[in-house]
């Protein structure tokens, strides 16, 4: 994964964000949605996320400025991208893909109560 890692560090979010908006709507869920998953993970609201956008912050930038990770998104488990949640090392990846796997489970119609892991 070292490889990989520098690469996805330095992607921009607001380049990634529309891809998340049409793998959500696609699959008959809304922006709203994926905002409220977004928040609860990162501790965003609407207007300081649309700031990252607007700014065009990288997802080291995005993770390192998020007002506060979910004290609960440790119990984000499972595989993604071919790689188990909980046993990603590097802590920024790990961030990263908590969030993949949160648009992973609102695109396939997972219950918002369950997602939001409360």
């Amino acid at each position: 994964m070292k490889d990989n890692t520098e690469r996805v560090y330095k992607m921009i979010f607001a380049g990634v964000y529309p891809m998340y908006v049409q793998k959500v709507e696609r699959k008959g869920r809304t922006k709203a949605e994926l905002d409220q998953v977004i928040f609860w993970l990162t501790g965003y609201d609407a207007k300081s996320l649309q700031d990252q956008i607007d700014r065009k912050t990288t997802f080291e930038t995005f993770f390192a400025e998020a007002p506060a990770l979910n004290p609960n998104s440790s119990k984000i488990t499972g595989m993604i991208c071919g790689y188990r949640i909980e046993d990603i090392e590097d802590p920024l990846m790990q961030k990263v893909r908590y969030l993949d796997k949160l648009v992973d489970e609102v695109a396939k119609g997972r219950k918002m109560e369950k997602i939001l892991r409360e």
